[in-house]
């Protein structure tokens, strides 16, 4: 009896033993202590499968500054595409374009873009061209933040828009950025002395609103405007052609003759597609007439928007200045699959059209939440102290020194 008792004890230490060793094993290949061999595995298993692995592998999202632009490439970028109903998901309307020649351009600067510019981690000294094409909020509401805000974040020359004119000169593009300037009075003042002054500076170009003309023709790239008709006379659309590659951004307008006969022939087409009457009735609470007059003569919907996509044939129609609501967007994109079977994106803040004349690919950006002001390309102008506006004497006097 006692054998039989110490032959079991001794097949049970045994079968212990070996489960012991077997899970300290198993335990050493999950943690990758035994290093040597994994090495050996993985380098076996990379040689076996190189032949069927490619080379590299396109990225489906786009990381800012980790990919160089090809020299004949143009990047879009939407950093605004909404309406004049603020919103965390999708700010107002503003558009950069990026060109393989190293210039780059801001198409309206809508409330809320600016944080999506800063996402990009982009010098601001890079982000100075912009260009308007009229003076609702929603198109230009971060102008000043972009003024102000692009001078504290290092920006090293002045600010310089583009801007329609209006029938008079209170309504047009010089006089609300010298009015805005002028509200800025007591925070320029604040600054200029502490900062370097160039980037302090504003200046603007003023263009007859009601002709088709180029505004902007400077090495190899051609901006042209023509009317819009949106609310009141002072509206305008853009084109931009660069080597070979033509970008038509809408702005805001009803179907007219001057973008049927201007926005032929392009590679990225821009248009607004708004809400229609009864979505305007259900979604906003507008009443019959209201909603009637903002969406057929103020503004153009999403129907139409699909028969002046159908019209011109661009490689990529963008429908923009609506809502990208999961609840929403299938009403939009049916209302222009209606008349339109084309290339089609609707537009939401942060992503990327590439476009070169072979291709052109759609990806959505992952942008840095919590940038810091980019460091300057080259180094900023030398401070002068004599332009600083100093505290008065009583003021100054009410300091109190914590420093000792």
């Amino acid at each position: 009896m006692l054998k039989i008792r110490f032959l079991v004890i001794s097949i049970v230490i045994v079968i212990f033993l070996v489960v012991a060793a077997y899970s300290v094993g198993l335990h050493h290949g999950r943690t990758g202590e035994d290093l040597a061999v994994a090495n050996v595995a993985v380098a076996a298993q990379t040689k076996s499968s190189a032949s069927s692995v490619p080379a590299s592998k396109e990225r489906d999202v786009y990381f800012p500054n980790t990919e160089p632009l090809g020299s004949d490439e143009m990047r879009v970028i939407a950093l605004g595409t909404g309406t004049l109903n603020f919103r965390r998901s999708q700010a107002s309307a503003a558009w950069l374009v990026e060109l393989g020649n190293g210039e780059k351009f801001i198409f309206d600067i809508g409330t809320g873009s600016l944080a999506n510019f800063g996402a990009l981690e982009i010098p601001f000294t890079y982000l100075y061209k912009i260009f308007i094409s009229h003076l609702h909020v929603d198109h230009i509401g971060d102008l000043d933040a972009m003024f102000i805000g692009g001078w504290v974040s290092n920006r090293n020359g002045p600010l310089k828009v583009w801007g329609p004119s209006g029938l008079k000169p209170v309504t047009g593009t010089k006089y609300a950025v010298d009015r805005m300037r002028e509200m800025f009075t007591w925070d320029l003042k604040g600054r200029i002395g502490n900062m370097p002054a160039a980037g302090g500076r504003i200046e603007v170009t003023e263009f007859d609103h009601s002709k088709t003309h180029v505004v902007y023709e400077k090495n190899g790239v051609k901006i042209k405007a023509w009317p819009a008709v949106h609310g009141i006379d002072g509206s305008v659309s853009y084109s931009l052609e660069w080597n070979g590659l033509k970008l038509v951004y809408g702005g805001d307008s009803v179907p007219n003759k001057w973008f049927l006969a201007e926005g032929h022939d392009a590679d990225i087409l821009i248009h607004e597609a708004y809400l229609s009457i009864q979505q305007f009735i259900d979604l906003k609470d507008y009443d019959p007439e209201r909603a009637r007059i903002v969406a057929t003569m103020v503004h153009t919907p999403h129907s139409e928007a699909g028969k002046i996509f159908s019209q011109l044939r661009p490689r990529m129609a963008i429908a923009y200045h609506t809502f990208n609501d999961f609840n929403i967007a299938p009403d939009i994109i049916a209302g222009i699959r209606k008349t339109y079977d084309g290339p089609l994106t609707l537009a939401d803040d942060l992503l990327i059209w590439n476009v070169t004349k072979d291709r052109i690919r759609v990806r959505r950006i992952e942008g840095n939440d919590e940038p810091f002001p980019p460091p300057p390309p080259f180094p900023l102008d030398p401070v002068d102290p004599s332009l600083r506006t100093e505290l008065s004497d009583w003021l100054n006097g009410g300091r109190v020194d914590f420093s000792r």
